[in-house]
């Protein structure tokens, strides 16, 4: 009889066998590490994002949302970090590839939405924040650059006991003032009636786990408050 050649049902069951037993221990000791480098390098990316948090707070920007324009850069800080909160004002933070040939009316770049290119002739990878109800968000995200984040901002309060503690998502109180002081006289409304120069705030980064925009756009099924531990937290201040 002629011998044939291969291996039998039985040894092939057995070798599918073994495996997914060494697939199994390989992502039991490997898994873990790959979630912690992915962590890791996500941290590093959101840490990059908190000078350009710090320059966005300094810069007053013509709006294309709901919100009206702000009327001074930190006006506009005082908004967003009092509102960031909420689920329509939250603050997403990104990059993206942006035309340096052509800029909107906010002196941003518009997307590059060419698939070729060369990074820094073509197009520059430029890091964003934009709050949900712009619609200059949705536009960016044709040429994202990585993952999104979003951001909480609190208030941070002095205590004569502990220092600078975190204050009340959602209010910004300003600190008391000495009788004779020239701003405890202060009448006015939001920033206008802020007594200080400079508002400390912490700024609490989120990761998303998609990057799908009809799930982030206004009406999308994005909800901040179901993301209830930050990533990364850094302490930041906003100057007058």
């Amino acid at each position: 009889m002629k011998k044939r050649k291969g291996f039998t049902l039985m040894e092939t069951v057995i070798a599918i066998g073994v495996l997914a037993v060494m697939l199994t221990a390989f992502m039991g000791v490997f898994g873990p590490a790959t979630k912690t480098i992915r962590k890791a390098i996500n941290v590093q990316e959101a840490d990059r994002l908190t000078s350009a948090l710090e320059k966005e707070l300094s810069t007053n920007r013509p709006t294309s949302g709901n919100s009206g324009e702000a009327t001074t850069a930190f006006h506009k800080a005082y908004e967003w970090i009092m509102e960031s909160h909420e689920e329509n004002n939250v603050v997403f933070a990104y990059q993206y590839r942006g035309d340096p040939n052509t800029l909107r009316a906010d002196g941003t770049m518009t997307p590059y939405l060419e698939k070729d290119g060369q990074a820094g002739k073509d197009f520059v990878v430029q890091p964003m924040f934009r709050r949900r109800d712009n619609a200059a968000f949705v536009e960016d995200m044709a040429a994202l650059e990585g993952r999104v984040f979003f951001v909480k901002m609190t208030q941070l309060v002095f205590s004569n006991n502990a220092g600078l503690t975190l204050g009340e998502a959602g209010k910004i109180t300003p600190p008391p003032q000495p009788a004779n002081s020239p701003t405890s006289a202060l009448t006015g409304q939001g920033a206008d009636g802020y007594p200080e120069a400079v508002i400390p705030f912490t700024a609490d980064f989120y990761e998303i786990q998609t990057t799908d925009v009809n799930f982030l756009r206004p009406g999308g099924k994005f909800n901040p408050a179901s993301y209830p531990i930050p990533m990364f937290s850094r302490n930041l201040a906003v100057r007058r």
